[in-house]
């Protein structure tokens, strides 16, 4: 195998159902190609998702595979995962006790990397970073809290539980969703703050960038005060802000180029174009096989310093050697189910 053909390219693709089809492992061994997201249909039982993420490392060595899988409603896999709570259960027990906090969303972020290990899936879309205005549908429960020194310590503990797992962190979604009302999946969000207005929703994404953070996913959203470009498409806020201005180093996260927030910017191609001049490693491009295949020829994959970035974040998510004993016998996977259970007595107790 070519050490293009290794090294992980730019593209996140997804496959059709619960077992790889011929199209699925010609499209994952492609050089553009370096991760893949897992989605619901994509999983019957445990067994079978180990078997599938087994099969896609044998189509595509060196593949990162990822899930959205943040707990509270956003979880594509529950029969036999734990349900986790929402990160706003979290940031309810650190508003009454911050150490306990602290701790939860630890051992949270341990419990939802290690359960991902063992079904072969790397890391988590996770966590949120955004703030809670009391706005924002899409973001709603899955922000810890509406105050930036309580996400950023959150948001910290967790990475560390998560890489204490084996995975990494993808802070999101840079510089902020939680104050607009309009929902990127569907349109285009406009935030119309300026950097002073915006200062407390970045506040988080700072303090992470100087304990190591491991990834970003940037926000469809455009702030007009900044630049008129969405953030996710923009030079100016991924080259000169985040990486000159924060000294950010590690991969950048274009959120998924088939979401309305991005259809506003051109076709696929030109949406993949712009995202990568702007400074995104990794394109996602889901739930749209004949995009996905039209982008194939169309990304750039001879850029050193991004494949380099890529390269680090697969690294960092080098999967730990299983213990022979089933996970249910792990005196840490049982405190932290117990912990989950307990947050979401509290949690439903005080809706």
């Amino acid at each position: 195998m070519s050490e293009t053909l290794q090294r992980p390219g730019p593209l996140m693709v997804d496959v059709a159902g619960t077992a790889l089809s011929h199209e699925d492992e010609q499209l994952l061994a492609h050089p553009a190609v370096g991760s893949a997201i897992i989605f619901t249909r994509n999983y019957e039982d445990p067994a079978q998702l180990a078997e599938l993420t087994a099969a896609m490392r044998r189509a595509r060595p060196n593949l990162l595979i990822v899930a959205d899988q943040e707990g509270g409603r956003v979880q594509r896999f529950r029969d036999h995962f734990t349900r986790v709570v929402p990160m706003r259960a979290i940031g309810a027990l650190a508003a009454r006790d911050q150490a306990a906090g602290l701790d939860a969303a630890r051992e949270i972020g341990w419990l939802l990397a290690t359960e991902l290990a063992q079904v072969g899936v790397d890391m988590p879309l996770a966590p949120v970073v955004d703030l809670d205005y009391g706005a924002s549908t899409v973001i709603g429960d899955r922000a810890f809290s509406g105050d930036a020194a309580t996400v950023g310590a959150l948001a910290q503990a967790l990475g560390e539980g998560l890489r204490d797992a084996g995975s990494a962190s993808t802070a999101k979604h840079f510089p902020g969703h939680g104050y607009v009302v309009a929902d990127s999946h569907a349109e285009l969000p406009v935030d119309e703050r300026d950097r002073t207005g915006l200062a407390e929703d970045m506040a988080p994404y700072g303090a992470l960038i100087k304990q190591g953070l491991d990834s970003v996913m940037m926000a469809h959203v455009r702030y007009p005060a900044v630049d008129d470009l969405p953030a996710s498409l923009s030079p100016r806020w991924i080259n000169e802000i985040l990486r000159g201005e924060y000294g950010f180093d590690g991969c950048v996260f274009c959120d998924d180029l088939t979401m309305g927030g991005a259809a506003a910017i051109g076709d696929f191609a030109e949406r993949a174009r712009r995202a990568q001049q702007a400074g995104c490693d990794y394109l996602p491009i889901c739930n749209d096989r004949s995009a996905a295949l039209d982008l194939l020829d169309v990304v750039r994959i001879d850029d050193d310093t991004s494949a380099a970035r890529r390269q680090a974040l697969h690294t960092r998510c080098g999967r730990l050697e299983q213990p022979a004993r089933p996970l249910a016998e792990n005196a840490r996977w049982q405190n932290a189910v117990a912990l989950n259970a307990q947050l979401a007595e509290e949690y439903n107790d005080g809706r």
